[in-house]
């Protein structure tokens, strides 16, 4: 857990400038995290930590008093999937493993702990940086959202809203980009987004809310990590 919370730091705090208020200086450590089921990939060689996600489950979710996307969105329209629904965050994979081979390691020990607990929906906040090339701007994250707004948007019964919006009407939204890449990855698997973003002053980045549940796992992925 350790290592786990040490990694965030230096992914969350050191590369991409997060203002982490932590009780272990040089760890990355809040309130949920003593709720959360923590997924972690180890290099074989050295045993230390490369890759990391926790999970809140619903029960968890309820002893701890809400998920972390709560404290950014209104989940209202959620309720209804509660019961089996639970919270991704803090995913992050040490730069000199970004291959592919550990977030795909992550996600078949998410898919094999969601089918053994019977939870079948997964949410999170997809994070947008906001510094681009040595400017912080929102306009790269207008952007995507107004890409994905229209070809992965989630249905109206699942649209969230933020508690602190990124001002994307006073933003230019025309930039040609792409998101990145943990995004364009659950994209693939068939996740949707809820709805427009909201900025994160703490970590710098305007967060996209995604859903994804099992049933709407892309039949190549559903495949791979269900055998099914």
């Amino acid at each position: 857990m350790r290592q786990a919370q040490k990694l965030r730091f230096e992914v969350f705090g050191l590369e991409m400038g997060a203002r982490l208020s932590t009780t272990v200086p040089g760890h990355d450590i809040d309130l949920f995290d003593d709720f959360c089921e923590h997924l972690l990939v180890l290099d074989e060689a050295s045993q230390a930590v490369i890759g990391t996600y926790r999970v809140l489950t619903p029960a968890q979710a309820q002893r701890v008093g809400s998920t972390y996307s709560d404290t950014e969105f209104d989940l209202t329209r959620l309720r209804s999937l509660r019961s089996r629904m639970v919270e991704l965050g803090r995913s992050c994979v040490h730069p000199d493993h970004r291959h592919g081979g550990v977030i795909m390691a992550l996600w078949g020990a998410l898919a094999d702990f969601m089918v053994r607990n019977q939870l079948d929906t997964m949410i999170g906040c997809a994070s947008i940086p906001m510094l681009h090339n040595g400017v912080v701007s929102g306009d790269v994250a207008a952007s995507i959202w107004h890409q994905l707004r229209q070809t992965h948007l989630a249905p109206i019964e699942y649209h969230v809203r933020p508690r602190l919006p990124l001002p994307v009407e006073r933003l230019d939204s025309s930039i040609a980009t792409e998101p990145p890449a943990l995004i364009k990855g659950y994209l693939r698997l068939g996740a949707r987004v809820l709805g427009a973003p909201a900025w994160d002053p703490d970590f710098n980045t305007a967060d996209l809310p995604m859903l994804m549940r099992l049933g709407d796992l892309h039949p190549r992925y559903r495949k791979h990590f269900l055998g099914a």
